[in-house]
């Protein structure tokens, strides 16, 4: 999305923070996988009441996929979506983001990334009910201490490239769930994310809705090479991922690359 906002104008660091002590600059981009976990566990409680939401994940993602997780309720999905947005960490074991230890950073260099490399998007839309469309989009730009003209620009082009030119000056009351979805997935993206993570996009949308939905996650990923990770329960709206892991009780139960996605060969 190379028209959007420069990311160099938003955080001056050309990589994720290295770890307290750590010597250079983090690693760059060098043919390793994106994302990296290994033999990941999450535990939550102690004693008697502890429970084991992940019990050993490895999983690579490549930047430019498109992968879908699914699984029951309790697989652990959602609490490997949440170690892979940076919003909670592991008990033990290893993630890395483009070469960099995560588990290793402080809570403010964690903050630092999920800002400058993720893109997030929910069930529920979260936009501000009094503010339009465009002022919404503008948000996470408006955080980071961007000018108004090159906010203003930056989310104008963003919310075009989730088809909203011209419904920049919209409430949320005036938009449909779909719309609103649309600006959600806008403003995700106004920063330019190396990874879209997606929790049950399509949840609160009817069946029409949802699929224009995942059209457009599946042409930010062809088109602008955004990574998409998406926790789904809907083997619908899997299918227009390349790749679908699959969670059964706190591990990786299948890892299965599609040969055609949303109906295309």
């Amino acid at each position: 999305m190379s028209s959007v906002l420069p990311r160099s104008q938003l955080a001056p660091s050309p990589a994720p923070p290295a770890p307290a002590g750590s010597k250079g600059a983090a690693p760059v981009a060098t043919g390793e996988p994106l994302i990296r976990l290994r033999r990941v566990t999450k535990v939550y409680g102690s004693g008697s009441a502890a429970f084991q939401a992940l019990r050993g994940v490895d999983l690579d993602i490549d930047a430019g996929e498109f992968v879908a997780i699914m699984g029951p309720s309790g697989s652990g999905k959602s609490t490997a979506m949440n170690i892979l947005g940076c919003l909670d960490t592991p008990t033990t074991g290893a993630y890395e983001f483009r070469g960099v230890a995560v588990q290793n950073l402080t809570r403010d260099q964690r903050a630092r990334l999920r800002r400058r490399w993720l893109g997030f998007v929910f069930q529920g839309f979260n936009l501000l009910a009094r503010t339009s469309a465009l002022e919404n989009v503008e948000l996470p730009l408006l955080y980071r201490g961007v000018p108004g003209e090159q906010r203003h620009a930056a989310a104008r082009q963003a919310l075009a490239l989730v088809g909203l030119a011209g419904w920049e000056t919209h409430t949320p009351a005036e938009l449909s769930g779909g719309q609103q979805q649309r600006v959600a997935i806008a403003r995700a993206i106004v920063s330019e994310p190396a990874v879209l993570l997606a929790d049950e996009p399509t949840g609160n949308l009817d069946t029409a809705r949802s699929r224009e939905i995942m059209e457009l996650l599946r042409d930010l990923n062809e088109r602008n090479q955004i990574t998409v990770l998406m926790v789904t329960h809907e083997a619908e709206m899997a299918s227009y991922a390349r790749r679908i892991v699959h969670f059964v009780d706190g591990v990786v139960d299948s890892d299965v690359v599609q040969r055609s996605a949303g109906g295309r060969s």
